[in-house]
């Protein structure tokens, strides 16, 4: 099934198929009509602001690549520095609902990785194969950068999530040179023992492809790598963030992959095949089309993300 709101173009003809995914979300419809309903009201632009293959944004932010999906893979621990404190824990309030509970939110991307082509273009074993340590993101026409859009969600996320009691732990948090790497940022949730991990990104695909979808781990047993005791688990998370976005933002799942589900299995990103917790992506639209670029680079709208994207989680550690 897909979902269809203002200004937004339904998907294209597709063959019939109505997998387990979709019907996951059949039962969102509701929460979903109320979204588009206040998304009509309110209007989508708010104050101004994967394609189907995985991608390679390996140009600077002036010059990004025209695709975006996440080409996440790792590092080996000696080569890029190690996050210092600041990038990786925030003390959590005495109490609240997720107490006890552990988040680690993934900012795709540095906003230094342009300058370091080098150290992030060198390849990591990812348990299946080997791909680039990280790569430098995409960003819209007008040049505002996915890593300084994944920076702000995350942020907002951090602050509701300790609200409600959560010890929250950013992999990265423009503290450092470069990265981490793709392998590295999969440890840092393993280490912290997370009970939930969210990477957030925003695609670069071409025009007219709109919408977000959250990436699921596929079941890997290859090398370092080992998802199979996260695959039920994630997939669980992913089905939660997903209906909770599309509800908080109004935003619709992606007309251009995952079948108008929203959810998308991959087993080609480092940062899910090296996850020993649960874990997964979110793209939360695309920057190189126009009208996604207007939410993505709106403050009102990425609180809206921030906060489908924390509703999601909650109900994930409180299930």
């Amino acid at each position: 099934m897909s979902y269809v709101g203002p200004d937004f173009e339904p998907p294209q003809p597709r063959r019939s198929r109505r997998g387990p995914l979709t019907v996951a979300l059949a039962a969102l419809v509701p929460g979903v009509l109320l979204g588009w309903l206040v998304y009509e009201t309110v209007g989508g632009s708010g104050d101004g602001g994967g394609s189907g293959q995985a991608t390679v944004r390996s140009s600077p932010p002036a010059a990004p690549s025209a695709s975006g999906a996440p080409t996440d893979d790792g590092k080996e621990p000696s080569a890029s520095p190690e996050p210092t404190a600041s990038s990786t824990s925030a003390p959590a309030p005495a109490s609240g609902p997720l107490k006890g509970k552990v988040v680690v939110i993934d900012p795709g991307h540095n906003p230094e990785n342009f300058q370091h082509p080098s150290e992030i273009n060198r390849k990591v074993n990812i348990g299946t194969n080997w791909k680039e340590c990280d790569t430098t993101g995409t960003s819209t026409n007008d040049g505002y950068t996915e890593a300084k859009f994944t920076l702000d969600v995350a942020h907002r996320m951090r602050t509701l999530l300790e609200e409600q009691g959560a010890t929250v732990k950013l992999t990265q948090d423009a503290d450092r040179p470069y990265g981490p790497c793709v392998d590295e940022r999969a440890r840092i949730g393993n280490e912290a023992k997370a009970d939930a991990v969210v990477s957030v990104h925003a695609d670069g695909s071409g025009a007219g492809n709109r919408g977000f979808h959250v990436i699921l781990p596929g079941a890997v047993d290859a090398g370092a790598a080992d998802t199979r005791a996260i695959v039920a688990p994630s997939r669980d998370l992913g089905e939660r963030v997903a209906g909770r976005f599309v509800a908080v933002t109004g935003s619709a799942p992606s007309n251009y992959v995952g079948d108008g589900s929203g959810l998308v299995t991959r087993k080609d990103l480092g940062g899910l095949n090296l996850s020993t917790v649960p874990k997964v992506f979110i793209e939360c639209g695309n920057m190189r089309d126009s009208k996604d670029a207007a939410l993505l680079t709106s403050g009102a709208w990425r609180q809206k993300a921030a906060q489908g994207i924390s509703e999601g989680i909650a109900g994930f550690l409180n299930r």
